[in-house]
């Protein structure tokens, strides 16, 4: 099997290659591929030393599968490219999420969707992935009706340059800023850019996004994203309102069962999901898990996990997984 990583010099092409390198992914060829201006350089990578190659290069390979993380221009640009020759494309960006005609998927929740058509397959985005993974299992036992969700996010999920930023204020020194303010001893409520409606861009994709890997248009979702001066992980509050009423011990019980999901709910210990502990970690970490004592069928939880991993490598590199073990590529 010839598999390709696309962005493979950024953060999550980093940690894409961790993910391949840990959950023991077997390929014959690996081709790496990044901007002109990255090409040429080397990437050890499983003892092996890789020249980074251009898009023209892989493309003319004609990999099976392409793992995409090089943003959504790079995306509408070279995925059909990829797809022309027959690669199977699993893209990391915001490009082909809403498209009717692309999947969207978490392998846990709906890998199901994925027929030997589709070509370009879409990673969601990192905030909708941990909160959809808890969310779904509920779902098919309560029957989400609303959901409010306030998010916590980590400077990784914007990049190296987000990272730079925040540990040079912590030094005093002066550089780029890829936010409008400073970012250390600060939070921002603003992921992404603003929409007519008054919520940003990342807002909108947890309320669509979550609807379209549910599978139903029916889950209403509001949301507040935010930046927070951290990283290893994004970390959300989220408050469902079911149809049906439950038993808040069965709400653990359901999600301590369900592939991917760790529940850490401890209070008398101190014992509660956070970043510090979910970075590097694969999966989505859930406590203070209690009912909403001011209406009926209502359930708060608190949900981490690292945003570079099942929030984009990992979720990416299992769909792939996915798509080698039901044959849909060969291996």
């Amino acid at each position: 099997m010839k598999l390709a990583v696309v962005g493979a010099t950024g953060l999550v092409g980093n940690e894409m290659l961790k993910v391949l390198d840990e959950r023991g992914v077997e390929f014959d060829e690996l081709l790496l591929v990044a901007s002109e201006r990255s090409v040429g350089k080397k990437v050890i990578f499983q003892g092996n030393t890789y020249t980074i190659i251009s898009m023209q290069e892989a493309i003319a390979a004609k990999p099976d599968i392409a793992i995409f993380s090089a943003g959504g221009g790079t995306s509408l640009e070279y995925a059909p490219k990829f797809a022309e020759v027959g690669t199977r494309v699993i893209d990391n960006s915001s490009a082909w999420r809403m498209n009717p005609n692309n999947k969207l998927v978490v392998p846990e929740i709906n890998g199901h969707v994925i027929e030997d058509k589709d070509r370009v397959i879409a990673n969601p985005n990192c905030s909708t992935i941990q909160m959809v993974l808890a969310l779904a299992p509920l779902h098919k036992a309560y029957t989400v009706k609303r959901v409010v969700v306030s998010t916590y996010q980590s400077v990784t999920g914007t990049g190296k340059a987000a990272v730079d930023q925040m540990n040079n204020e912590r030094q005093g020194i002066e550089g780029d800023m890829v936010y409008p303010y400073p970012i250390d001893k600060n939070v921002i409520p603003h992921i992404d850019v603003f929409l007519e409606n008054g919520y940003t861009k990342e807002e909108m994709k947890m309320v669509n996004e979550t609807k379209k890997i549910l599978g139903d248009d029916t889950v209403q979702v509001t949301a507040t994203t935010v930046r927070l001066p951290v990283v290893g992980g994004h970390s959300e509050s989220v408050n469902i309102e079911f149809e049906k009423d439950f038993d808040v011990d069965e709400v653990r019980n359901m999600l301590s069962k369900t592939p991917g999901i760790v529940v850490q709910d401890n209070p008398a210990i101190n014992e509660y999901p956070m970043p510090l502990f979910a970075h590097g970690k694969d999966e989505v970490f859930v406590g203070r898990i209690r009912r909403d004592e001011t209406q009926p069928n209502t359930l708060n939880m608190w949900i981490v996990a690292d945003n570079l991993r099942k929030g984009a490598a990992t979720n990416a590199v299992q769909i792939a997984e996915y798509l080698i073990a039901q044959k849909l590529v060969h291996a």
